[in-house]
């Protein structure tokens, strides 16, 4: 696979992927709106092994989780303030993109057995969830790891 790469809006922090996400999480949480300034967070998901820095030095943001109480770090460009990739206490071997910082954001699939939608409890009214793909009213495990059963649409579902 080829490296695809990404960055902030004044390229003074640039990063690459060397393998496709372990799976594509669209997170509807409050948390995710507020740092996204959208509806949601679209999220692909890589092992930490896969994903490198390759220009400049990110800032932490430091927060802890309401879900899970556990902290969860907002990498960003100290110059441009663009938010890049998350780290989590929680998921302590794998790294967040925000999608969006990609230099070609669909180069990834959106709708294989690796995506799921979260956070559908708090989801902005008007929202469209697409039909076969899992969907959580919260997180897909509990606090302790446990896989919680998804609810599949049958037909597109309207928030």
């Amino acid at each position: 696979m080829l490296a695809h790469e990404g960055g902030c809006l004044c390229r003074d922090v640039r990063f690459k992927v060397t393998a496709p996400p372990l799976r594509l999480t669209i997170c509807h949480c409050r948390f995710c709106q507020r740092a996204t300034g959208s509806a949601y967070m679209v999220e692909p998901v890589f092992e930490k092994a896969d994903f490198d820095l390759t220009t400049g030095a990110a800032n932490i943001y430091r927060h802890r989780s309401e879900g899970s109480g556990k902290m969860v770090d907002v990498h960003f460009c100290p110059r441009c303030g663009t938010k890049l990739y998350l780290t989590f206490e929680r998921f302590p071997d794998v790294v967040g993109v925000y999608a969006g910082t990609f230099d070609d954001p669909n180069w990834f699939e959106r709708f294989d057995d690796s995506t799921k939608h979260i956070f559908l409890g708090v989801a902005q009214r008007g929202t469209l969830i697409p039909a076969g793909v899992r969907t959580f009213r919260e997180h897909a495990t509990t606090n302790s790891g446990e896989a919680i059963e998804p609810v599949i649409f049958d037909q597109p579902h309207l928030i």
